[in-house]
This record gives structure tokens, sequence and C-alpha cells, in this order.
């Protein structure tokens, strides 16, 4: 049996490409990035030419770019660090209640060591207020941190609009945009970002590798000590043939218009709405298919059929799919996401799939998965 990926939110499969690229590093380039022997050098100059990706990616500066293990990494060294630095400002932080667990348990921390955190509330399209967003800003503000795009709807935050508002303030604001790059257009200077967590294996990259934007103005302290490596921001001998493929898939994104992918994800978000409705199924959407929201990310509700049921068959049947945060699996406890977004006594927290796609998934693959959903869901909904 075949089995169809449809949890891109998770993870995505690493590009052809960026095999051969880690391949050939692992085979020919293993010197150390500190050593200053031709080897090493070597090394140093594969590190630069990713740098040099990421940063026009997001219309950065090549210095204010640090490679890390991912985007639960860039995350808590964005918010600590902020919380360490400026602290004789402010102790007060704002953030959502719709973030990624490596945002919020963070924040828990700061909470417990005497910060006062502000988590705004959401809609049921998992968008916030800017109207709130103003209302809490203090001058004793020191950080506001929000989601480009939200990992279990879909929602994308109005950026440019949110930094607009943070930069008059004292606040950073810091962008966790593990989910934002690839599906959506990034540019830290016109979107007045200070701070920009991604994550290589969420763009068909290497799992364990991401990047943290830092504006050069910013000198927060690094979370972790040691060595000297990323100009004394990051310490630990540099992952060189990792950091070489993250480099190739940022420039394989980067090549690829994201007004495109988004049509083609929303065409495959309308072959398994348009198969549902057909087949006279009972489901909601959970967040939105409209322009705010990036539609490689489709979360749907079906009226009394458990999360669980619905999941374990569709793997028996050979299609991946998720029930929400694959960094929360195993958990009992339900969706924050969905919570924020319906309350915690609603249907859909326990009634719900999350279905994501990526630059791979063909129409012929979400056809066959809309069949079977729709086959499974009928027979449960219909007992």
């Amino acid at each position: 049996m075949t089995e169809i990926y449809l949890d891109n939110a998770a993870t995505t499969p690493m590009s052809p490409k960026v095999i051969d690229v880690i391949t050939e590093e692992m085979k020919n380039n293993f010197g150390n990035a500190s050593s200053t022997y031709e080897l090493g050098r070597k090394a140093r100059h594969v590190i630069d030419q990713a740098r040099q990706k990421a940063a026009k990616a997001i219309n950065a500066k090549e210095n204010e770019i640090i490679f890390t293990s991912g985007g639960s990494e860039s995350n808590n060294t964005a918010i600590f660090g902020t919380a360490q630095s400026r602290q004789n400002i402010g102790k007060r932080i704002i953030t959502t209640k719709a973030e990624h667990p490596s945002v919020l348990k963070p924040m828990q921390r700061l909470e417990s060591e005497g910060y006062e955190v502000i988590y705004l509330d959401v809609d049921e399209n998992g968008r916030i207020s800017l109207a709130d967003l103003e209302d809490a800003l203090t001058p004793q503000t020191i950080l506001v941190s929000i989601m480009a795009v939200n990992n279990e709807l879909g929602t994308i935050n109005p950026l440019a609009e949110i930094g607009a508002i943070v930069k008059p303030s004292n606040a950073y604001f810091h962008v966790d945009a593990v989910q934002g790059l690839g599906n959506i257009n990034l540019d830290v200077a016109k979107m007045n970002i200070d701070l920009l967590s991604t994550s290589a294996h969420k763009i068909n990259g290497p799992k364990f590798l991401g990047f943290l934007y830092e504006k050069n103005s910013l000198n927060l302290p690094p979370l972790v000590y040691g060595g000297e490596q990323e100009t004394k921001r990051r310490a630990g001998t540099e992952n060189v043939p990792g950091i070489a493929g993250f480099g190739e898939a940022i420039s394989e994104i980067a090549a690829i218009d994201k007004k495109s992918l988004q049509t083609k994800y929303q065409n495959l978000q309308n072959i398994i709405l348009n198969e549902l409705s057909q087949a006279k199924i009972e489901y909601q959407v959970n967040g939105g298919t409209q322009k705010f929201d990036s539609h490689h990310v489709l979360n749907l509700h079906f009226n009394g059929v458990s999360t669980t049921v619905l999941q374990t068959n569709l793997d028996l049947a050979g299609f991946a799919v998720s029930g929400g945060s694959a960094c929360t699996a195993g958990s009992i406890e339900p969706s924050h996401v969905l919570v924020a977004c319906f309350g915690k006594d609603s249907a859909r927290i326990n009634e719900s799939i999350r279905i994501s796609f990526g630059r791979y998934t063909t129409e012929e693959e979400v056809q066959a998965f809309a069949k079977e959903l729709a086959k499974i869901v009928s027979k449960i909904q219909n007992k």
C-alpha cells in the first residue's frame, strides 16, 4: 500500500537536490568552519553562502542571520534573550493564545519569574484584534511575539500592520515564521520585524536546523554558551552539511512565486471540499479559506466523528493527516488553538483533523484522499 502524505505542516520531505547537496558536503567537506586552514575555510565559505541566501529571502543583512537547531531554539532565544536584556525597561510581554508551544512555554516560564504576559484573544478564524494589541501596549512592554502563519489553521497574521503598531513603542516585534517561510512573502524591513524564527524542515530542508533573524541593533544575549561560533551569538560547531542543505532549500522555495503556490493549495482544498459537499457530508472549516489564510493548511470539523477514530481509519487506508500540531502529538490535552478559537466546551476540539499540503502534493493524491475521507466520514456519521 502506497501512503499518501498530507501532513506537511508537521514536516516536509527533503528535496532531492537538498539531499544531494548534503551528501556531497558530508563526503567532501568535513572541515570545522572555525579552523583557519583550507578545509576550515571551505566550510566557512559554505556557511557564508547559505547565510546570504537566508538573508536575501527575508530582506535582511547577512550578519543578522544566526543559524540554530530549529524553530524552537530560535523562538526561545528571541524570547528569553529579550526578557533578560530588557527587564530594566519593563517586564510586560504580549503574545496570543494561538501561538506554538515553543512560544507559549517560554512565556509561562517567564510568568513564573515575575514577568507579566498578555495573551491576546483570537476570533473563530484565529485572528487577533489590532485594537486589542494597541490597547495592550504600554511603555513597559518589551516584546510582542506573534506568529506569521498559524500551524493548525493556516491563519495569516497582518505582520505589516502589527509591525507599524509596535514600531513607535518600546517593544521588540518577534515573529515565529516557521509556517510562513516558503508560504508567504516576508520582508523584515517593510514589516518592521526585529526578530524572526524559521525551521528548515518545513521547507523541504533538513531537520534540526533553522535560523533566527536578529536586527543588528538588538545585541541579545545568546541562549547557548560555549565557543564563539555565529559571531559569539550561538555556540556550537556548525552543521556545515545541514546548513548547505538549508541554503539550497531556501533557494528553491525563493524561486517559487508564493501567489502561484497558494493558488495550487487552494485548488487542492477545493477538491476536498467539493467532494465532501457532493457526498452530503456534514462538516465545518476551522479557521478560513480566504485571502487571509495560507491554503497549505485545511482544518476540518466533522460532526460526531472522533479525531482519533478518523485518523486511525485514514492511516489504515494509507493517508497521513494530523489531529493538530505535531509538537503536541501524544498529549491528552485538546488543541489549545481550537480552544482559543471556539472555547473549551466546543465539540470541534475532539472532532477535527488537519490536512496540510506541500509543493510535492499532487491533485491525484488529494482526489484519492477526498474520496476516502468522504467514504469514512459518511460511514461513521450514518451509523
